[in-house]
């Protein structure tokens, strides 16, 4: 069966089940809306926000994808796509895993490699943490895909992890070489939450993409939860086993005893790039296609509208359903924002980060911090006031001697234990040389810090393989671009931004 799991692959009967979904999130906005009030805007119409200093921890990695801390543990462990962890002490790094001889074989713009890290919330007594990473091939993955999905347990004695204390926790076959996402992380219940990207290609069809409910727009693994695990944010528990399965299902995760497959949390996901939790509520940004970048508060069992919708919008259709042929809900998210607005771009790819609680920038206090890869020349910083109802307000954030565009992509963001957060950004869109960077948020005036100029001479990738960044669907199974083919450290010119607004 088309990108059945290898691991954990309970099927059901009936293939268009969805469960209901608990409503979240807001309202849907008009076609090129921004979300955020407005009155001392930026360039962009954007609400002003504040003004905040990166202060550098480190550097020298090649795509910062994650920036983790460990239980007990107050130096950051950084994860490098390449395939590589980091610990970080005093400005100075120490390797932790390496993984690199089990990964493909990665080449200059990627979306595959090392993509994401979690710590057993008992790591200090257990030393379990769990890695996401890219393999070849393996038994059950289908010749004509990319590669495999793998979700893996290693244990860690003091500041090495042994590489040969793997153990396979999840496999899942890759139908394409982007739409990975990559995310994991542990929830205040104890359970780990996986995000899976919709396969890859462009709009969630081609080789490995499934038919769903949705018959005016063709594919569908996002709103399919009986096929496969992808396009979704998954829930399991890796404390316990089931029969043979090398993890556990949660009783009350949303499909269990119905149809459909039993580890899907959420669905409806194009490629959810990162997610943090704040307090019981997951905060999940999902990268757009053509024209919108959204967060999510994400609910058991909801639905969050890919490919019917991109956003609140309707997907390559006129018109669309607001719920599914079983009376479910599609629902809204709380932050959505076009790529573009009075012909400046405010972003391509949304990148997700945390409620921020702590105490070093009181700006920002109970603000969510997020940003889109690139906006410009470089990364876009931005700020969200979370509301009891609708759209969150939205807020340029301008950073001291960068302005409102970053020197630099960003990638991604980090959270130590006093709430204080953390921010990896790459100067080379593509997977070589070591001008990765993370680095400490701060208030303005405190720190100096900020990356180097980019590399302006740099040319746009080729996201579909015909030698040209154009930015449109590919819906013949070959990897395709979407806003982001090449997502984390991967690479899109100014010009195919442009070029992507004015395809919508």
């Amino acid at each position: 069966m088309t990108g059945r799991p290898i691991a954990g692959g309970r099927r059901r009967t009936r293939r268009h089940f969805l469960a209901s979904a608990a409503a979240a999130g807001g309202v849907a906005l008009g076609a090129g809306c921004v979300t955020g009030s407005l009155g001392n805007a930026d360039d962009t119409g954007l609400a002003a926000g504040p003004t905040i200093a990166l202060e550098s921890v480190a550097e020298g990695f090649t795509a910062p994808l994650g920036v983790e801390f460990a239980p007990g543990d107050d130096r950051p462990y950084v994860v490098d796509q390449t395939g590589t962890v980091d610990v970080v002490e005093d400005g100075e790094r120490s390797r932790f895993l390496d993984v690199r001889d089990r990964m493909v074989s990665l080449g200059g713009y990627e979306e595959r490699g090392l993509l994401g890290l979690a710590f057993h919330p008992e790591y200090e007594e257990n030393g379990r943490f769990f890695a996401r990473y890219s393999a070849p091939r393996r038994s059950g993955t289908p010749s004509n895909y990319s590669h495999t999905f793998v979700l893996a347990e290693f244990t860690a004695d003091g500041d090495s992890a042994d590489p040969e204390s793997e153990r396979t926790v999840l496999e899942i076959p890759q139908p394409q070489s982007n739409h990975n996402a990559g995310a994991i992380v542990f929830g205040p219940d104890g359970y780990l939450y996986v995000a899976t990207g919709d396969g890859g290609g462009g709009g969630d069809r081609g080789t490995g993409h499934v038919a769903d409910w949705y018959d005016a727009v063709s594919g569908g693994n996002g709103q399919d939860v009986t096929e496969n695990l992808l396009g979704s944010i998954l829930r399991i528990d890796v404390d316990g086993t089931d029969g043979s399965e090398p993890y556990a299902i949660p009783d009350d995760n949303p499909l269990v005893g119905r149809e459909g497959l039993d580890e899907h949390y959420a669905w409806g996901f194009r490629n959810p790039w990162r997610m943090s939790f704040a307090g019981e509520d997951l905060l999940v940004a999902d990268v757009g296609q053509n024209r919108y970048e959204e967060v999510s508060v994400v609910r058991a069992g909801g639905n969050y509208g890919w490919n019917v919708r991109e956003g609140a919008h309707c997907y390559s259709a006129d018109s669309c359903p607001t719920e599914t042929p079983d009376g479910d809900p599609l629902v809204d998210p709380v932050v959505e924002y076009p790529h573009e607005r009075d012909g400046e771009t405010l972003g391509i790819a949304v990148v997700g980060g945390y409620l921020y609680r702590g105490d070093a920038v009181p700006e920002l206090a109970d603000r969510y911090l997020f940003g889109d890869w690139r906006g410009g020349s470089g990364g876009r910083l931005y700020v969200a006031d979370p509301t009891d109802d609708g759209q969150w307000p939205m807020a340029s954030v301008q950073v001291a001697g960068q302005g409102t565009v970053l020197e630099s992509l960003l990638l991604s963001f980090g959270e130590d234990h006093d709430g204080e957060l953390y921010v990896g950004t790459t100067r080379s869109a593509r997977l070589s040389g070591n001008s990765g960077v993370v680095s400490r948020v701060t208030a303005a005036g405190s720190a100096g810090g900020g990356d180097t100029e980019p590399d302006s001479t740099e040319p746009a990738p080729d996201g579909d393989g015909d030698g040209t960044a154009d930015g449109t669907d590919d819906s013949s199974g070959t990897p395709g671009f979407g806003p982001l083919a090449a997502l984390a450290g991967l690479g899109i010119g100014g010009y195919a931004a442009r070029e992507l607004s004015r395809r919508r």
